[in-house]
């Protein structure tokens, strides 16, 4: 992968802009118990905080990349971190549950923009032959994020420094380090080539767009909403799967989501690399189907060793099909509005998605139902659905990319 150092720094900055917003996500998902004890109430309720923060996340992709499609990638990007992280350390200062899930809310609207933006900037900005690799490298961000939150929680939660404990509020304070990410794309980053050439011209806005290219748009809005329901599905409640259902402690909590996270992070470089090769559907399809026989190890093992083994794989499987989709949906989408569409796309479909957390655990704790369940439940179900959806998909790999291309928006199932 030949890339200029301007190019290396966009990709490097686009990837930590997509690691840390995660990281800020996923933090919640290791607190849901702690949260529900303090404010007195259950899993499922504070369980909401996930279903509002996916809900709003396409508000944001939709505020963010229009500024984006009008001012530029960089600036817009630098103000989207800067949100993200003074709203999700907030959350340390939630008085009650009302107020928590409001700025859960809230954070969804700044973490919407950020995947949009990155990619755009990122894949506008590299040659044709480097999309693929970059795009696995690009979603990879978000399970490093989640590794990250897995290392922070396991060796800070309950650590005592004098007669400060850090608790989980001291967690969601360290929301603020994204922040610093600013600087680096002030300083590094130019802006996208492909934006700066078509400054002078005048672009089709957003509606004229989508009333053109409707049907690749709503297509990948479904596909999206499955994407969601297999990552989040396989993601969201697992360390409460791994706390509630087999009691381990927060180190082994902590442990088995890293190995987790280092499968995902294996199979999005494996399979973004890949699709390079056999095309992005064909990608998406292997990868989907490496997570059905992964089931029954990942949910329905006992010891701490064996579910690692199935939560590696299974995030090789999930994060491998994802790895695929920051250049799936940039070359699906039409130039003028690269930096909306493709990030609009993604977050609708999250809020299709986005009462899956509640979902999934209100069945685990029904009478006679367990996580295990709820978890194989959704990720079997999605994963035949995504591999029946994607064989619909326009192909477009290698698809040249400018601000002003107008050739793409195939109607699904014509190449």
């Amino acid at each position: 992968m030949n890339l200029t150092t301007e190019q290396k720094k966009t990709v490097l900055a686009s990837f930590l802009g997509w690691t840390l917003d995660a990281f800020d996500f996923f933090l919640l998902t290791f607190l849901l118990t702690d949260i529900a004890t303090e404010f007195q109430t259950d899993v499922p309720a504070v369980s909401k905080a996930l279903f509002l923060t996916l809900a709003t996340r396409f508000i944001g992709a939709f505020f963010f990349g229009m500024l984006a499609d009008r001012y530029g990638r960089k600036p817009i990007l630098m103000l989207n971190i800067v949100s993200y992280s003074v709203i999700g350390a907030l959350a340390a200062f939630s008085p009650n549950l009302g107020i928590f899930l409001a700025l859960r809310a809230l954070f969804g609207i700044a973490m919407g923009g950020e995947w949009g933006l990155g990619s755009s900037l990122a894949m506008e900005s590299i040659p044709p032959s480097a999309r693929g690799m970059v795009s696995g490298i690009l979603q990879c961000g978000y399970p490093a994020g989640y590794l990250l939150a897995a290392v922070v929680y396991g060796l800070l939660y309950g650590q005592k420094i004098g007669d400060f404990t850090f608790g989980w509020r001291a967690m969601f304070l360290l929301s603020f380090i994204p922040a610093l990410i600013v600087l680096f794309i002030r300083s590094h980053v130019p802006e996208s080539p492909a934006f700066v050439e078509a400054r002078q011209h005048v672009k089709p806005g957003m509606l004229e767009t989508l009333r053109k290219h409707w049907g690749i748009a709503l297509y990948a809005v479904v596909l999206m909403m499955f994407f969601n329901f297999f990552s989040h599905g396989t993601q969201d409640l697992y360390p409460t799967f791994l706390k509630k259902q087999h009691g381990f402690d927060p180190h082994t909590v902590s442990w088995i989501t890293i190995v987790a996270n280092i499968g995902a992070i294996v199979g999005g470089l494996s399979f973004g690399a890949l699709s390079e090769k056999i095309g992005r559907v064909n990608a998406i399809t292997l990868a989907c189907l490496i997570a059905l026989p992964a089931l029954p190890l990942w949910a329905y093992s006992t010891t701490p060793f064996v579910l690692a083994v199935g939560a590696f794989v299974m995030q090789v499987a999930v994060q491998g099909a994802w790895g695929v989709i920051p250049v799936h949906l940039n070359e699906l989408s039409p130039g003028a509005v690269r930096a909306t569409l493709p990030g609009f796309i993604y977050q609708a479909g999250n809020l299709a998605a986005s009462y899956g957390g509640p979902y999934q655990a209100g069945i685990a704790e029904a009478p006679g139902s367990s996580y295990g369940y709820a978890l194989a439940l959704f990720a079997g179900v999605v994963a035949v659905c995504i591999i029946i959806v994607i064989r619909f998909s326009p192909e477009k790999r290698g698809q040249v990319m400018t601000v002003l291309d107008h050739e793409v928006g195939a109607i699904p199932g014509k190449v």
